[in-house]
């Protein structure tokens, strides 16, 4: 039977694979699990565990991009053009956000800037 040995570069051994088990502060019950791969050097695990908590924040802004951008409008042929319309409704969405930002500090209430519509 043939023994196989994976040989890492030097480059490959900076990094790391981790199990991530985050807990729920509600529910003790309700567990999470990331697959993390990050380099060896910068994966604590108070970084691990704050970067985890931030997939929610990270998942609703691609809904709020789907739903005011058009995200997820596209019919394309070619990944470029995918690559486009994704990168341009990313930048659009970021604008908006930086235009309510900046209505809530004038006005001290919350902007509703908002795509006009779908593309």
């Amino acid at each position: 039977m043939p023994l196989w040995r994976l040989q890492l570069s030097e480059e490959d051994r900076r990094y790391g694979h981790y199990l991530l088990v985050r807990r729920s502060r509600d529910s003790r019950q309700e567990r999470a699990y990331y697959v993390v791969y990050a380099l060896r050097e910068q994966a604590d695990l108070n970084t691990l565990v704050q970067v985890a908590g931030c997939r929610w924040e990270i998942e609703s802004g691609f809904e709020k991009t789907k739903g005011e951008c058009g995200l997820d409008h596209y019919e394309v042929r070619r990944w470029q053009s995918w690559h486009r319309h994704i990168t341009l409704s990313l930048l659009a969405h970021a604008v908006l956000a930086v235009l309510r930002v900046q209505e809530k500090k004038n006005t001290g209430r919350p902007g509703s800037a908002q795509c006009s519509g779908t593309p």
